[in-house]
């Protein structure tokens, strides 16, 4: 069964329709909500109130194609999020010295894992890992960013160059570590 036929399904309140699209985007969408959230039991809630609100307003939903479904799915995921930190009034700022001025070798990224650099977003504080996802995963305009977390699009720009400061600072770090563990 298509896309298509699944939301139609699912706006005639089929069960076996949703479970079918949960099965589809549910990895996606809990990989998505880990990268806002540290622990893993908030995403997976994070990921069920989402489904359970797409459900509830999936009637509403006009299919235009699979990718206006799927982006339609993640940003109800991301709001999801948001809304979680901002109840948890997660945001917070990290002072200059933190997120100093620093170079990063160019094939640095290239040895670490994907997991590695997840780890390492992941180590971001609250406020800056939101905008850098934000704005460097999921595409948002800094003026979308200000909307959507309540700040001005000057604080949105100065978390994601703090947030990018901090995370080569970081990525450095890690390089350096690994570094002295392989030597003999």
């Amino acid at each position: 069964m298509d896309i298509e036929d699944l939301i139609h399904e699912a706006q005639k309140n089929c069960k076996a329709a949703e479970k079918c699209m949960f099965q589809m985007y549910a990895g996606k969408m809990l990989t998505l909500c880990r990268r806002y959230v540290k622990s893993p039991e908030d995403a997976e809630e994070l990921l069920g109130n989402g489904f359970l609100k797409l459900f509830q307003s999936i009637p509403s939903f006009r299919y235009e194609n699979d990718a206006a479904f799927y982006n339609w799915i993640k940003r109800i995921m991301i709001n999801e999020c948001l809304m979680f930190l901002r109840k948890k009034q997660a945001f917070k700022t990290v002072s200059e010295s933190e997120a100093e001025n620093c170079s990063l070798e160019e094939d640095l990224l290239d040895r670490l894992s994907t997991k590695q650099i997840f780890e390492l977003i992941l180590q971001l504080p609250v406020g800056y890992r939101t905008v850098f996802n934000l704005y460097e995963l999921e595409g948002f305009t800094h003026a979308e960013i200000a909307t959507s977390l309540g700040i001005s699009i000057g604080t949105s720009k100065s978390q994601l160059n703090k947030a990018k400061l901090l995370l080569q600072k970081k990525i450095q770090s890690t390089e350096a570590y690994y570094a002295k563990q392989q030597r003999p």
